[in-house]
């Protein structure tokens, strides 16, 4: 299929496409030119940029998703260097949501103060 297909059927558009092209997000796997040097998109390509945006909808960056992509297709122990590599992003996740939650104490306290005061003011 070509790139305006790809793109249609997964709501990415064709620059962002090429960019996952480029960072090697889309490989041979996804993708092949064509004699006329246009790009022709495999199923996989839809597969994988599904993939993507779901992995981007968890929380990780395409680096980070590059990252796992290769140890999943490295062949070598990769159920263990998976759950590790996704015990480190549960972790990341869990510090992120602990500063948050300082801030959110931090930010009711603010807000209980300057509501006790405009409740002394009035």
């Amino acid at each position: 299929m070509k790139i305006h297909e790809l793109a249609n059927r997964t709501r990415v558009s064709a620059p962002t496409i090429r960019f996952y092209e480029k960072i090697g997000l889309l490989d041979a796997r996804h993708v092949q030119r064509a004699g006329n040097n246009y790009r022709e998109y495999s199923e996989e390509a839809v597969e994988q940029i599904q993939l993507i945006k779901e992995v981007q909808t968890a929380g990780f960056t395409l680096a980070e998703f590059k990252e796992l992509d290769l140890i999943c297709r490295s062949g070598e122990l990769v159920a263990q260097k998976a759950a590790q590599y996704l015990h480190q992003k549960i972790e990341a996740i869990d510090m992120q949501i602990a500063e948050l939650d300082h801030v959110r104490t931090y930010l009711l306290s603010q807000l209980t103060a300057i509501q006790q005061e405009a409740q002394g003011i009035l």
